[in-house]
Formats: C-alpha cells, structure tokens, sequence
C-alpha cells in the first residue's frame, strides 16, 4: 500500500494529506474527548502526563531518527550502485576511440541503445523489474566487445580494461534491480510500531488539560503536523528507487551526454 501511494502520488500531495488527515482528525478526537470528558480540562492529571509524555515522545523521536538514518542508509546506497553503473557505461564511451573506426562505431551504437534502454527501463526497474530491451541491448554489448580483435599492446591493454568495465556495469545493473525488488519498506511489524508510537503522541497531547481552548487547539496541531512531516519521510525513503528523495536515472544518462559530445 505504501508502494503504490509513493508510485502514484506527487509528494506535496502526499506530504498536504498526511497533514491535513493527521492534523483533521486529532482535532476531531481532541473536541470529542473536550466535549465528553469536561473534567480533562482542569488539569488534574497534567502532573502524570507531563512525567509520561517526555518518555514517550523520546522513544517515538528514537524511533523515528533510526528509522530516517537506517532508510536513508539504503538510498545512498541504491545511489552508489546506479552511479557505478553509470560510471563503467561512461568509461567505456571514454575508451572506445582507441579501437579502429568501424569497430568504435559498433561500440558507439551498443552503448548508446544500452544507454537508452536503461533509461527507458528506469520506471519497471525501479520496483526491480527488467525490460527485454535492457536485457538485449546489454547482450549486444558484451557481444560487441567479444567480436575486437586487438591489433597492438595498446588496444589489447584498452581491452582487458573495457571487459571490466563492463562486468562492473553488468555487476552494478544487477545489484541496482535487487535493491529494488528487495528494498520493499519496512515490514508490517515495524509499521504497526510507528503507528503504535504515533497514537500514544498525539493521544497525550489531545487529553493533556488545559482550559485555554485555542492554545490546545494550537499545541495538538502542530504535534499533528510534525507527526505528518515525520510520517512523510518515512514513507519517502521507504522505497530507494521511488519518490522524490531517491536515487535517480541521470547516472545513465551520462553516457548518453558523453557519447552527444562532439568528438
């Protein structure tokens, strides 16, 4: 479910209806238990929970900080592997000239229907799926390397350093598609404990006492909002391919620059 609001929603409009739907019902609550609990405005039990809120609004700010670092931990990571995959796509555009002309041109037009492929690939990669165009445009590649005969020391040592160039691509395009089809979020489990954590803060604010109405009004308010901004990131960096925090396709898109330049 998360996925598919990620995938589908802009995340200002994500970001606006966390806070509006967290925000509109804790006011919600907040008047009901005002209105049915009129005792809870004197404050009797302010001294309780002011000793219970700080411990919960610790272990729901730990909780939140690990899961932010452990999250964002995995997108710099899915990050590092699309720039390796770019970075070995973009030395092998850098080395091609050293090969004879029409052997270069053979390599030119590999790279650059892998290089788009890829790209056009991004969206199905991006929840771990491949397209058989990437598939085929990288078999062509390597076929392409396969088929130089190196005539001197030179092209003979560009070579070995091409090939692994392109096990470096090939190694990092797999790594990328398994991140994606493994990084799924956290589990159910680690969920119901967000959720478990974030009812408790915005349960003790809406029953702290207070007889001004409109500053507890304001005070569960803005509790409200920072629980949406913190629910926000979290289902951000939930997905490292997805969203506007996330890792990009412009790492493969450099070879394409690269090979556009003028020679």
């Amino acid at each position: 479910m998360a996925r598919w609001i990620v995938m589908n929603l802009p995340p200002w409009l994500l970001l606006v209806g966390l806070v509006v739907g967290i925000a509109g019902g804790t006011a919600i609550v907040q008047a009901f238990v005002r209105h049915r609990f009129p005792r809870l405005k004197q404050g009797e039990h302010n001294e309780v929970a002011q000793f219970v809120f700080p411990v919960v609004g610790l272990v729901y700010g730990f909780l939140i900080g690990f899961m932010v670092l452990v999250l964002w931990g995995q997108v710099n990571s899915a990050d590092q592997t699309t720039r390796a995959e770019g970075a070995a796509a973009v030395q092998l555009a850098r080395e091609l000239h050293v090969f004879g002309t029409a052997e270069s041109a053979r390599i030119r037009q590999s790279l650059l229907e892998y290089g788009r492929a890829a790209t056009a690939e991004w969206p199905r990669a991006a929840v771990g799926r491949s397209t058989p165009e990437a598939e085929n445009a990288l078999n062509r590649l390597y076929g392409t390397y396969e088929e130089i005969k190196p005539r001197n020391d030179i092209q003979r040592a560009v070579l070995t350093s091409s090939l692994a160039s392109l096990r470096e691509l090939a190694g990092a395009r797999t790594a990328r598609l398994i991140q994606a089809r493994t990084n799924t979020g956290p589990p159910v489990s680690l969920w119901m404990v967000i959720f478990l954590n974030t009812g408790l803060v915005l349960g003790f604010s809406v029953i702290f006492g207070s007889e001004r109405t409109r500053m507890h009004y304001g005070m569960v308010a803005a509790v409200s909002v920072l629980v949406a901004a913190n629910l926000f990131l979290v289902t951000e960096l939930a997905y490292p391919f997805l969203g506007e925090l996330s890792s990009s396709p412009e790492p493969l898109n450099a070879v394409l620059q690269v090979l556009s330049s003028p020679q």
